[in-house]
């Protein structure tokens, strides 16, 4: 069940401190550790530093390392957050921003761009972000007009069309897989385990524009958020618009879903664990759940990349395969824990 208690406030300034304190601390180490390690003392002075001695460390940590953390940070709060809005909506807490199909969308558009229309990649970097974006919101789209019945969206039948949806992108990426070389085969694979080795400060620009609105329209409508929690009926009976609200969190979540996914790639249970952790401790309401979600899907996402990058190295880990690593025993915890 998503209604749950609410933390003491006592407890709750607690808890968000650490969260806060986590979002300052888990970045300055994944800035300081990696295939060149650079003191923590330094890092500061590196990044003013003019010293042409240091120009390769200075280059790293701006142009690699520090655009990378910053993208880290927006996606796990932007796949934390949709993960809350998914959650709610379907008021299952095993609900999944991928849910309706937006993911796997996404990772179609980027298999027709990789496979199908290879010689698109030449005409700029942002090609394959954009297909994959597009793509994602496209998905969404089919599984809303799926789901319609006279401008309503009954919450099983959008079920049913994210189930639809994905079945169908994932048979159309079987087919292009089994026509793909060997090259596009291995790029195509390489973006579905997700990586933000290609962080640019673009990207992070795009995400956290997207994870801003999101969060923004999310938390103007948490009271509202909060009554659906109840049930529709009891949330129209309350003066909620329902079929508003329901619209509102499916647009934010594939907004911010389709950014990650168009730079990152397909990372998964972030959205799935956070907002249930975050849940135990704070309870259902979403004027904490909401940024508590941001804040802790932030630091996890920076934490799993900064583990990535240093548990093999010099070779980096999947990024998607470490999340899954560590989500899927939290997954069948909770899925223990709610068939007990």
């Amino acid at each position: 069940m998503l209604l749950d208690r609410r933390a003491h406030p006592f407890s709750e300034a607690l808890i968000f401190a650490a969260l806060l304190l986590a979002v300052l601390i888990v970045p300055l180490f994944a800035l300081s550790l990696g295939a060149v390690e650079m003191p923590l003392g330094d890092l500061l002075r590196l990044l003013w530093d003019g010293d042409p001695a240091r120009a390769v460390e200075r280059a790293i940590l701006w142009e690699i390392r520090l655009p990378r953390v910053l993208l880290a940070l927006v996606s796990g709060a932007a796949l934390a957050v949709a993960g809350a809005l998914m959650q709610t909506l379907f008021r299952n807490p095993l609900a999944d921003p991928g849910l309706i199909g937006s993911s796997a969308g996404a990772a179609l558009a980027a298999a027709i761009v990789l496979i199908a229309l290879p010689e698109w990649l030449a005409l700029a970097s942002w090609v394959l972000p954009l297909s994959a974006f597009v793509g994602a919101l496209l998905a969404m789209l089919a599984a809303l007009a799926l789901a319609s019945r006279d401008g309503r969206y009954a919450v099983a039948d959008l079920l049913l069309a994210g189930i639809a949806i994905n079945a169908l992108c994932s048979s159309a990426i079987g087919l292009l897989v089994y026509l793909a070389a060997d090259d596009q085969l291995r790029a195509f694979t390489l973006w579905t385990l997700g990586s933000l080795a290609a962080a640019k400060p673009e990207a992070v620009a795009a995400v956290a524009l997207a994870l801003l609105l999101a969060f923004a329209l999310a938390f103007w409508q948490r009271r509202a958020l909060d009554a659906l929690l109840l049930g529709e009926g009891e949330a129209a009976s309350l003066g909620v618009p329902v079929e508003w609200i329901k619209r509102l969190a499916l647009a934010g979540a594939a907004l911010v879903v389709g950014s990650v996914v168009a730079f990152a790639g397909i990372i998964g249970f972030i959205g799935l664990i956070v907002p249930n952790l975050v849940r135990m401790l704070l309870g259902p309401r979403h004027g904490g759940l909401l940024p508590a979600s941001a804040l802790l899907g932030a630091s996890l996402l920076a934490l799993a990349d900064l583990l990535a990058r240093v548990l093999a190295r010099p070779l980096e880990l999947p990024l998607g395969i470490l999340t899954a690593l560590l989500g899927a025993p939290f997954f069948l915890a909770l899925l223990r824990r709610r068939s007990a």
